[in-house]
This record gives C-alpha cells, sequence and structure tokens, in this order.
C-alpha cells in the first residue's frame, strides 16, 4: 500500500493542486514546482489511516546475540508399563517444543556425535531411535528389537555403525542401516561382560570396556572400526565401569571403581600408554571414579569420585596434554603426527571436595568450571577449574536425589539440566548465576538428558 502511495504521488498532481486550491495562494512557476515537491514528500509518508508516520531506515540492533537454537533431550518413564517418552526443551527458551513416545521402560539414552539422532534402550528388549527435532512425532520414532538374552546396558553410535553392548551374550552387537538392524555379533573373551564403550565418532578404533566376572582386573577390546573386527586386548584396573576418549581419538581414559585408579590407553599405539614420570599408569583419584569428563582447552580429565556413599566424594583433576610445537623443548622426541605425551601429563592437578555420593560431572566446554550431581545430598557442586575450587552448592530440591546431569554452553548464559529417577521434573540451573531458573515436568520418572554440544 505504501509503494502504490509513492508512485502515486511521483506521478499525480491531482493532490497538490487540491491543496494549492485550499490554501488561495497563487506562486509564479517556480515557487508553484517547489510546493509539488513538498507535498510529492509529505504523501509518499502518509499512512494508509491518512496518519503521518515517518520513514525509518532500519539500524541493525546491537547487544549479546540471541541463543542459537540447541535442545535438551530428556528420557523419562511414567512406569505402569506405559511406553518412555522423549521430551525435547528449547535451550534458549526452557519450553518443551515437544514429546513423543519410545519404548517401555527406558532405562539407557544416548545421542549421536552430531547432536542430531538419540538412541534408548529399553525393558521391553528393543532400541528405539529417533530424530532430535521439534517436529518430532510418536510415528516417527523407529523400534528395533534385540536378541534375547542379550541384557543390553549401552550404546555407542559411530558415523556408520550402532555398537551396543552385550553382557548376557558375552558380546558386542554391530547395527547397520536404517531402521539399525544386527549386522554381526563381535565376541567378548568368555568370563568377561562387557559394560560400556569408549570411543569418539570417527575414530580410528573403539574401546569396549568389560569387567572380569569373578572380579579383580578388566579388560578393553579394541574395534577396529574400518573393518569392525577386534584387534587388540588391553589389561586395566579392578571393576572398570566408564571411559571417555579424547576428539582427536589418540588417548582413552578407563575410569576403574574398585580400586580407584584411571588407565590410560595410547589409541595410536593401541596399547597401554607410557606415561613420563613422575606419573604412573594406572593413575590414582579418589575413592571409587565412576565418572568422567574432558575440558579440552585446558587438557585435563575431571574425574568424579563416588566416594563411600555417606562422605564428601571429590573430583580429580587430571593434566592430560600431549606435545605440541609450543612443548617440544621439553619433548625433543616429539612426532607432531604421532604425539607422545608432553611434561606433566598424568600427574594430578587437584582433589576438590564436593557433596556426598557424586554420580556424575559435566564440563562446560569453555573449560571455566565443572558442575557436579551428587546424589546423597540433591545438589550440584559448581567447581572452578582456574581456581580448582567449589564456588557454589546448588539445591535441588525439585529433583531429589538426582544422579544425571548434562551442560549446554551460551552466551550470555549456558545451561545445566538435571534429572533423577526419583522426580517427574527436570531442573534448569543458569551458568551466569549458578542459581536454578526453573524446573520443567516430564510426564514421567527422569531416566537421563544429553544436550546438543557444545
Amino acid at each position: 500500500m505504501h509503494l502504490a502511495r509513492i508512485e502515486a504521488a511521483g506521478s499525480n498532481g491531482g493532490r497538490t493542486s487540491r491543496q494549492s486550491k485550499r490554501s488561495g495562494i497563487r506562486f509564479q512557476a517556480r515557487a508553484i514546482a517547489a510546493f509539488a515537491l513538498t507535498a510529492a514528500t509529505l504523501s509518499m509518508v502518509t499512512g494508509c489511516g491518512n496518519t503521518y508516520r515517518p520513514v525509518v531506515s532500519a539500524i541493525n540492533p546491537v547487544g549479546p546475540a540471541g541463543q542459537p537454537q540447541r535442545y535438551a533431550v530428556a528420557i523419562s518413564d511414567p512406569g505402569n508399563g506405559l511406553p518412555g517418552l522423549v521430551t525435547i526443551v528449547d535451550f534458549s527458551g526452557d519450553t518443551v517444543l515437544i514429546t513423543a513416545n519410545i519404548g517401555v521402560a527406558p532405562y539407557y539414552f544416548i545421542m549421536n556425535a552430531g547432536g542430531n539422532t538419540g538412541y534408548t534402550l529399553n525393558g521391553d528388549g528393543t532400541m528405539t531411535s529417533f530424530d532430535v527435532s521439534n517436529q518430532l512425532q510418536t510415528r516417527d520414532v523407529i523400534q528395533t528389537t534385540l536378541l534375547t538374552g542379550a541384557k543390553p546396558n549401552s550404546i555407542f553410535a559411530d558415523a556408520t555403525s550402532t555398537y551396543i553392548t552385550e553382557p548376557g551374550r558375552s558380546a558386542v552387537a554391530q547395527l547397520k542401516g536404517s531402521p539399525p538392524a544386527l549386522n554381526q555379533e563381535l565376541p567378548i573373551p568368555a568370563g568377561y561382560n562387557p559394560v560400556y564403550i569408549a570411543g569418539y565418532s570417527g575414530a580410528a578404533r573403539q574401546y569396549v570396556i568389560s569387567q572380569n566376572a569373578a572380579g579383580g582386573n578388566g579388560q578393553v577390546a579394541a574395534i577396529e572400526t574400518s573393518s569392525n573386527t577386534i584387534s587388540n586386548t588391553i589389561p586395566v584396573g579392578n571393576t572398570p565401569v566408564y571411559g571417555v576418549m579424547t576428539s582427536d581419538g589418540k588417548r582413552a581414559f578407563i575410569m576403574n571403581q574398585a580400586d580407584g585408579t584411571v588407565s590410560v590407553i595410547n589409541s595410536q599405539a593401541n596399547q597401554l600408554d607410557a606415561v613420563p614420570s613422575p606419573a604412573v599408569n594406572p593413575i590414582p583419584v579418589g575413592t571409587s571414579p565412576i565418572w568422567a569428563d574432558l575440558a579440552p582447552t585446558r587438557n585435563e580429565l575431571v574425574v568424579a569420585n563416588a566416594g563411600n556413599g555417606t562422605a564428601k566424594g571429590s573430583v580429580s583433576i587430571i593434566n592430560i596434554p600431549l606435545c605440541s610445537a609450543a612443548a617440544l623443548p621439553g619433548n625433543p622426541n616429539c612426532d607432531p603426527t604421532n604425539p607422545i605425551d608432553a611434561n606433566g601429563f598424568g600427574q594430578v592437578l587437584a582433589t576438590v571436595p564436593v557433596g556426598v555420593n557424586p554420580q556424575m560431572v559435566a564440563v562446560l566446554q569453555d573449560g571455566s568450571r565443572a558442575y557436579v550431581v551428587n546424589k546423597a545430598d540433591s545438589t550440584v557442586s559448581v567447581v572452578n577449574l582456574t581456581t580448582n575450587t567449589v564456588t557454589a552448592t546448588i539445591p535441588v530440591p525439585a529433583t531429589v536425589h538426582p544422579n544425571f546431569i548434562a551442560v549446554i554452553n551460551g552466551t550470555p548464559t549456558g545451561k545445566v539440566y538435571v534429572t533423577s529417577p526419583e522426580s517427574t521434573s527436570m531442573t534448569v540451573i543458569r551458568t551466569d548465576t549458578d542459581v536454578v531458573e526453573t524446573t520443567i515436568p516430564l510426564q514421567g520418572k527422569g531416566v537421563q538428558v544429553r544436550a546438543q554440544l557444545p
């Protein structure tokens, strides 16, 4: 409408003539021309309701950038034999975008490295997979029936395959395609039960962590992702439960719960790492290490030690730099294409007391802080990774006895998400203030929550 009036004003002098007659003033030719130009300009800014509106040029806004669209994805179990639920939450708005049904009694959840596909293990003997999207519907969820007696307990999603540990069959199932279908089973040596896969999507090999069925030291089996064969078996510590791999695929770290150590694997050499003195391998940490997360900008590994369940647990902060151009003076034999451990690798920088019975730790990817969820006292401890001290202890009473945590970086604030198997609410904590921002209903008891990185 405004463009039509502008064009009309530029080609029609009728409105100017009427205004001239009402004024009763006659001008010479040059004055009339000037007045016509003024009238035409006024008509250009006359609104559709004959209301004057000045012409405004858009100016790009300044200030903090808008939050990108990212999601926290929570799995919950309503019980009573009902299907489990996946709830997708908007990071910036803390609103539930979509809820869809998955398998009955879900108990394990993972997302692939890109954060665009989710996988759950369910008590009805199935695996469900789904796109992480605000358009997700129940009809879009894919269900795969797993092998009888597998007793699956973890999933790892690589670029081309999905691996499921099967302690009931002493094997690892490799699935391919969409919907995921069994391609083969990789056997685990008799007497060992697979519990977890430490890996990183796109790495040359992933490591299957297995516990000794008779107690004692466990082992890891290396899966070559190019051939999907097991190439080596490596001994680790007593009762290994969890592991992480660096994003460059060069080192893997295995948490040995029963002997309070972390085993380091040089995944380039596919064997235990020869850490530089005075560090040793495995690395002694606190009592009952059960989880860890990487602080890549700091070259540190942050380990959650559960303790004895009644006294305060701790986190151990381990230095894990590899040699680089900056570290070459201290590492004259360093090969940049196959880096060795830098000086100080494997040294425990600090052991920081946290809450009672910590279950899990999650590190902000800017390396500033780690968040530790403490089950027994229903709190989250905030650990400053520069000072290696606890700077806040956040009660989460709405998420009683929490056991799972996920974080997302953000500007001006990131978010921390906390779930509990005893609560139908998920707690959301702001990272700029380290206070609870809100709680989000899940329609079932919280199982696990994951977040799209970073």
